[in-house]
């Protein structure tokens, strides 16, 4: 069950300490929570986790027995990514294990990426599990890594621990156990005050491309 704490002014949303997979009660619980983040002026975001994994991605047992709303599911799941890409306060994703699949796209859809340094992988397995990335989901990808890192990670199925993830500039940063959150928390510390509009502003043309193709039904 996700949960929401804060640290000094900075939220933090904590997905859960199973494989916090996307099913729809999750997705809904997310954005309810950042309703909450906005309505009560956090000056900044650190979403994370408090067991192995950070995210396993989308509920592929929820999908093969729902195959006829699957794409209202992927709606919803871009539509959660386009809502953090252009999301009105500074946002960092701590990644305290696994992130993979959709779970390693929200760290992406982050302004800012701390991940555990000596434990956890980062990995976009669609290439191996056959899954071809929607146009709106590549998009985001893209626009988030260099051209070197986006072949690395997306053509490859390759699993990047922390240091190799930061190498690559997938992630900002590493920390050790037990501190990612609170790197992620002083990363952003000094970025409050913005305000919300103007940075809005800023990230929705930003990333506007990626923006329009997550929330494209068609994607």
């Amino acid at each position: 069950m996700s949960t929401l704490s804060y640290h000094d002014k900075i939220a933090v949303l904590d997905l859960g300490d199973d494989e916090n997979r996307f099913t729809p009660a999750f997705l809904e619980a997310v954005n309810a929570h950042l309703d909450t983040v906005l309505a009560e002026d956090a000056q900044g975001l650190v979403t994370t986790a408090s067991g192995k994994f950070y995210s396993n991605g989308l509920d592929l047992d929820w999908l093969l027995a729902n195959g006829d709303r699957t794409q209202w599911y992927i709606g919803q799941v871009q539509a959660l990514f386009a809502r953090v890409l252009t999301l009105p306060i500074p946002t960092a994703a701590a990644v305290p294990g696994h992130a993979f699949g959709a779970g390693a796209m929200l760290a992406l859809a982050h302004d800012y990426r701390v991940m555990r340094a000596d434990r956890g992988y980062f990995c976009l397995p669609e290439v191996d599990i056959r899954i071809p990335f929607t146009p709106g989901m590549a998009a985001l990808i893209q626009s988030k890594l260099t051209p070197k890192a986006a072949v690395a990670s997306m053509t490859t199925g390759r699993r990047f621990g922390g240091v190799e993830a930061r190498d690559l500039d997938i992630v900002d940063a590493t920390a050790a156990e037990g501190a990612v959150t609170t790197a992620a928390a002083a990363m952003l510390a000094p970025l409050g005050g913005k305000d919300p509009g103007t940075l809005g502003a800023i990230k929705h043309t930003m990333f506007g491309p990626a923006v329009a193709k997550l929330t494209d039904t068609g994607s």
